[in-house]
C-alpha cells in the first residue's frame, strides 16, 4: 500500500459460519494482483492460511491450512496487511485474495509462521473474527 494514498479505515467484524479443518501442500493458488477488496455486509469467505511470503502478482500458493468459512457482518475494505485476530490473539496477516471460486467467494490469504487449520486454532461456529488496520504496512 503506498503511505500517502492508504488512509485510516474501520475494521470488519466476521463469524465463523464452519470451521475447515485440512490443509495441503499443492493446492495452486494464484495471487490477485489487487492489494485491497471491498466486503458487502453479509458476504461469506473463505479463510485460508498460508506461510508463503512472495506478494507478487500470480504467484503460486501451495502450502495452506483452511480455517473456515466466516460472514462478514458490514461492509468495508480489507487491504493485505490487515491483522486478523480472535480476541486479543493475532492470527496473522493478510497477504492477499485468491478469486479461483469468485463470485461465490474470495479466498483470503492469511500469513503465518506455520499454516494452520480453523480446528487447530480452536475455531467453532459463531466464533467472533476482526480485521483491523495494522500500524505497518506490509
Amino acid at each position: 500500500m503506498n503511505p500517502h494514498e492508504d488512509g485510516r479505515k474501520r475494521g470488519l467484524r466476521a463469524t465463523v459460519v464452519k470451521v475447515l479443518r485440512h490443509r495441503r501442500d499443492d493446492r495452486g493458488m494464484s495471487l490477485e494482483p489487487h492489494l485491497s477488496r471491498c466486503i458487502r455486509a453479509g458476504e461469506v469467505h473463505e479463510l485460508v492460511t498460508t506461510d508463503h511470503g512472495d506478494t507478487a502478482t500470480g504467484s503460486r500458493i501451495d502450502r495452506v491450512g483452511f480455517l473456515g468459512f466466516a460472514e462478514f457482518g458490514s461492509a468495508g475494505v480489507l487491504d493485505r496487511g490487515d491483522e486478523l485476530r480472535i480476541g486479543d490473539r493475532l492470527v496473522g496477516t493478510v497477504l492477499g485474495f485468491d478469486a479461483c471460486h469468485y463470485p461465490n467467494h474470495y479466498n483470503i490469504l492469511v500469513r503465518t509462521s506455520i499454516p494452520c487449520t480453523g480446528e487447530e486454532i480452536g475455531l467453532e461456529p459463531e466464533t467472533a473474527l476482526a480485521f483491523d488496520q495494522a500500524s505497518v504496512r506490509v
